[in-house]
């Protein structure tokens, strides 16, 4: 996958907004950040798992997602290499990220 193909996911979803945050792009729905590029560098992205999800996807995709350092990844924040990621499991963990930051009115809840 590329960094164009992570856009056109986050982009994908509804109310979903890209923006720029510490010089790199970030998607964002509600205001609230689900997903970045370019951090720590060009070939990476950031989803914002639970810590659950995190455990699964780093546990199923191991090449693909890896917790970020510190409280962060703790929390779920959640790096991707984005030229060992497929777009099935790029598209759940974006998707899911969408979800756990959305407000409830855009979850049908």
């Amino acid at each position: 996958m590329t960094a164009n193909d992570f856009r056109k996911i986050a982009l994908s979803l509804p109310k979903a907004e890209e923006h720029s945050h510490m010089d790199h792009p970030d998607f964002r729905v509600a205001g609230k950040i689900f997903a970045t590029l370019g951090y720590p560098d060009k070939s990476r992205g950031m989803v914002k798992l639970s810590p659950e999800e995190q455990h699964y996807f780093s546990k199923d995709y191991p090449d693909v997602f890896i917790p970020v350092k510190g409280a962060w990844g703790r929390r779920g924040a959640t790096s991707v290499i984005l030229k060992s990621a497929k777009k099935e499991a790029l598209t759940k963990a974006i998707h899911a990220a969408w979800r756990n930051t959305a407000p409830k009115r855009l979850l049908g809840k």
